[in-house]
């Protein structure tokens, strides 16, 4: 009879499905779109770098409309080229994109919370 360490020394792992960064990104990403394209909008902390960081690359591909909420609720959209440098002065507020031109105009109404 072999030894247990003998046994355990001839166990081959056989490759299978692994989570990869780029994987767990993925489904970050798709988390995030779900849940702005659920409830319209998400406001996300000012803090918070890695969400900003995800809403950035997603705004990029105009999945995502970022605003800057100031301190006094209001709001103002951000270009791409804003959110590139994500700063953790103020929140965000991530929302669907409206395909309608006349929606595109700079300012938004401020947050009711």
């Amino acid at each position: 009879m072999r030894s247990l360490e003998t046994a355990a020394a001839n166990v081959v792992r056989f490759p299978g499905p692994r989570a990869t960064p780029a994987a767990s990104s993925d489904r970050a990403q798709k988390g995030l779109l779900d849940t702005v394209y659920t409830n319209g909008s998400l406001v996300v902390a000012a803090d918070d770098r890695e969400t900003k960081t995800m809403a950035a690359r997603l705004q990029v591909f105009g999945f995502l409309n970022i605003a800057e909420v100031s301190m006094d609720g209001s709001a103002r959209r951000l270009r791409p080229s804003e959110t590139m440098d994500v700063s953790t002065a103020r929140p965000w507020r991530l929302s669907r994109p409206s395909w309608d031109s006349a929606d595109d105009c700079g300012e938004l109404p401020p947050i009711s919370a």
